[in-house]
Formats: structure tokens, C-alpha cells, sequence
């Protein structure tokens, strides 16, 4: 099932982390001098581990050795990042050459640290000019400082479910396009059992919610996360409070962050038949495009849509917009086959029949322009609005740090804290976690 590669709300474990910040990339060199066209065995470690995602990776890998009978692809599934950075710093010949991580936090860590090789030489040998195969925002969370050290390999894009018979009985003709008529709608959509508790809500802003990741709702509002110099600025960016006061008003005005604690405690897992928008607890819901097949796959008792998520009232002109990130596909530092591991990564990235195969097999959004517009592409209508939402201009993706996202992190808890009502002067706390992610990413630097 596509949900088990989904991107947890907090980033990567920081055990994937200290490796790298321990030290440097390994220092067994690799080689990007051999001959592609000799015969060669290959190394690919990956995440995925769900049977029909194995199958649809292995069935294009297959592809790719037709087309390339010299190159063989040992092709080993269900590894972590903590694994594929632990293998790549031992280096040897028992360590990967082509590597896969399902978060893009690790990006700068990757490029940075010399752990994943540099792919521009290869773009500039094969000719190819990757800003006419890759949207700007997919390039953008595969690089850092100038070094392209990673490829997007699908990607996933949020966007809000919403529960198509509840509105009809709420009354509501369409999906709410900007916060304030997503407010409205919430609190029609809300619903009180007699002892006054809740039964249902329109949508819970939650930040501890499956997916509900303070980053991810935070991109409708399109903040800048640091100034020139790289120095944190949510403090002085004023759209950082906006975003605050909005979700918490959001909640005000269904009952309140404890009263949505206590419906929220009533879940079951989110990939359970107790998730609560499957269980008609949450009438709006925040996830990704793989939650439509899953909703298929359970046979939901309601008729549901997908629309993008609300916008800022005054940025109505960005509708469409949501938050993206995505599977990465690199090559280790340490390869001494990096012009044939090239030959892979080409392959399964950049080539359009594998990329939009792989897509349709395991419902992700395909991660290069000639993709998104093939004919070939699931017409599944719920689907379709997530390509739409990839392809919006206005759609986001967090930016690289060379500390796999802690600012993220940092985000994270100071959301929680915000939400439970335990930060009062929200400017000055503000200005304290830009203090703590300019200390940590300056710790990461030395």
C-alpha cells in the first residue's frame, strides 16, 4: 500500500543525522571514470517495501537491464536512511551505488557532505538541461548551494479531502477557497453530541494530526524561512503570526484546542479502518494523493472530493497551491560505477514511460514536466487535482538545510506549544526560535 512510504510529520531520525554531521562524506573515492557499456553490477538500496510497490520498482528496474544487458541491478528494498549512511561511510564493496530516501529534509546533509555525488557533470555530459525536465520546486528541494546531488523520483503533494455528503447536509455547494470561508464552513460542518462533546469537526488544525505537519498547512500562506544571509527570519516574517492566529482561530471557533484533543484522542491510527476521516469524524482533512487510493481500498460509506487547501484571504490569486515534497535518487560518493549508476538514475528519473508507470502503480505524482502531461497518466479524477496542485506555481516545498531539517523539527514543537496555549508573547517566541535555529544550523557549519 502507498501509505507505508508516507512522509512522517516529524523529519528523518536524528541518529541518519549525527552520521553525517560526525563527519565527513567516506573517504574511499569513487569513480565516475568507467565505462557504462561494460559489464557491470549494480548496488540500489530503496525504501519501498509494500508488495505492489517492490513489484512496480522491480518491474521498471527489469526494463531498464532490457535496454541495458550489461548493467545488472541488484536491487535490495525496505532500507532506511540510517542504513544507506551508515553503508556509504563504511564504503567497500558491500555498500550501495544507487541510493533512495524518502524524505527531502536529508538533501543538504547529502550534498553538502560529499555523501551523494555531484549529478550536474552527468546532466552536462548527457546534454541534458534539468530545468526543462524537472518543475523549479522539485530542483529546488534536490539541490543545496549549488550542488545537485539528488533527483526527484515522484512526489507527493498535499491537498484537502473533503466529505461530499456532509456538505450536502451542511448546505455548502462547494469547497472553501480561502480561510475565512473555510472557517465558515467548519463551523457548519461541526457537529455536538447531547453532553456537549464533539462528535465531529469541519477540520482539525491539530498540528499533532496525521499529517497536520505545522510546514505543510504552513506553505497556503508561501513564508520565507530564511533572508539572503541564511539567518532565520519567521519572526520578521509577518506571515508567520498570520498563520498562527489563523489556526487558532480556526480552532476558537469549534470548540477549542482541548475539545478537538479529546475528539482527536478517539482516532485510531491513520492507517487503520479507524482514521478519522474515514470514520466521518473530520469532514475537511489535510493528506496526499495516495490517501484517495486508500479511501478506495476500504470503501468509504460517503461520497468524497479532493480541492487544494485554503489560501490566505489576501492571497485569493494563490489558490491551487499546496505542499510538496518527494522521493530523492542519488548516487553514492563512494561508487566506483558512477557513469553506469548514472545510466540507472537517468532511467528511473528522468525517462517519462518508467517515471509515469511507477506513478500509476503506486499513486504518487510524477516528478518531471513531460510526466504530468502524459496521456498515460491515471485520469482518476482525485488524482488528477493533486497533479494539478504539483503544478501550481504558487505550490511549496520547505528549503534544504545541512542539518536534515531540524529547523523543522524546531518548527514542530514550537507549534505544539503555540497550540496548547503555552506560548503568551508569540513575537518574542518567535524571535527565540529563530535564535535556535541560527545556533543549530551554525553548530552543524563547525
Amino acid at each position: 500500500m502507498a501509505l507505508r512510504r508516507i512522509r512522517t510529520r516529524v523529519p528523518l531520525a536524528l541518529g541518519a543525522a549525527a552520521l553525517l554531521l560526525s563527519g565527513c562524506a567516506n573517504p574511499s573515492t569513487g569513480s565516475d571514470t568507467d565505462d557504462p557499456t561494460q559489464p557491470v553490477t549494480l548496488k540500489f538500496w530503496h525504501g519501498w517495501s509494500a508488495p505492489g510497490e517492490v513489484e512496480a520498482i522491480d518491474e521498471n528496474i527489469a526494463r531498464f537491464e532490457k535496454l541495458h544487458p550489461n548493467i545488472h541491478v541488484e536491487s535490495t528494498g525496505n532500507v532506511s536512511d540510517e542504513t544507506i549512511n551508515q553503508a556509504l561511510r563504511a564504503g567497500g564493496g558491500d555498500a550501495p551505488d544507487v541510493v533512495t530516501s524518502f524524505t527531502t529534509n536529508n538533501v543538504g546533509q547529502y550534498c553538502s557532505s560529499g555523501m551523494w555525488a555531484d549529478l550536474d557533470p552527468f546532466f552536462e555530459k548527457s546534454g541534458i538541461d534539468k530545468t526543462k525536465v524537472f518543475p523549479k520546486t522539485l530542483l529546488d528541494y534536490t539541490r543545496y548551494e549549488g550542488v545537485q546531488c539528488a533527483n526527484p523520483l515522484l512526489a507527493d503533494a498535499f491537498g484537502m479531502y473533503y466529505n461530499k455528503d456532509a456538505f450536502a447536509e451542511a448546505g455548502i455547494g462547494r469547497p472553501p477557497r480561502t480561510m475565512s470561508e473555510m472557517k465558515a464552513d467548519a463551523v457548519k460542518l461541526t457537529r455536538k453530541k447531547k453532553d456537549g462533546s464533539l462528535e465531529r469537526v469541519g477540520f482539525m488544525p491539530n498540528f499533532q494530526l496525521y499529517q497536520n505537519s505545522p510546514d505543510r498547512m504552513f506553505a497556503q500562506w508561501g513564508p520565507e524561512y530564511f533572508d539572503s544571509e541564511g539567518r532565520a527570519k519567521l519572526a520578521d516574517e509577518p506571515r508567520t503570526e498570520q498563520f498562527f492566529t489563523t489556526m487558532r482561530s480556526l480552532s476558537d471557533a469549534q470548540g477549542g484546542y482541548h475539545a478537538m484533543e479529546r475528539l482527536r484522542a478517539t482516532f485510531g491510527d491513520e492507517m487503520s479502518s479507524q482514521n478519522g476521516f474515514l470514520t466521518g469524524k473530520l469532514a475537511m482533512h489535510l493528506d496526499g494523493e495516495w490517501r484517495g487510493l486508500m479511501l478506495d481500498e476500504a470503501k468509504a460509506d460517503f461520497d468524497w472530493g479532493v480541492a487544494p487547501l485554503p489560501v490566505p484571504d489576501d492571497q485569493a490569486d494563490t489558490y491551487g497551491r499546496g505542499y510538496l515534497t518527494g522521493t530523492v535518487a542519488g548516487i553514492a560518493h563512494s561508487s566506483r560505477h558512477q557513469n553506469a549508476a548514472w545510466e540507472l538514475v537517468k532511467y528511473l528519473t528522468l525517462d517519462t514511460e518508467p517515471v509515469v508507470r511507477f506513478a500509476n502503480a503506486i499513486h504518487n505524482v510524477p516528478s518531471t514536466f513531460d510526466a504530468l502531461k502524459s496521456p498515460d497518466l491515471d485520469a482518476d479524477p482525485a488524482f488528477r487535482a493533486f497533479i494539478r496542485i504539483a503544478q501550481n506555481p504558487h505550490s511549496q516545498a520547505v528549503p534544504p538545510s545541512n542539518n536534515g531539517g531540524q529547523y523543522i523539527t524546531s518548527l514542530i514543537d514550537f507549534s505544539q506549544s503555540v497550540e496548547a496555549g503555552r506560548t503568551t508573547d508569540l513575537h518574542g517566541a518567535l524571535k527565540k526560535l529563530d535564535e535556535q535555529i541560527d545556533a543549530d544550523n551554525l553548530q552543524s557549519e563547525n
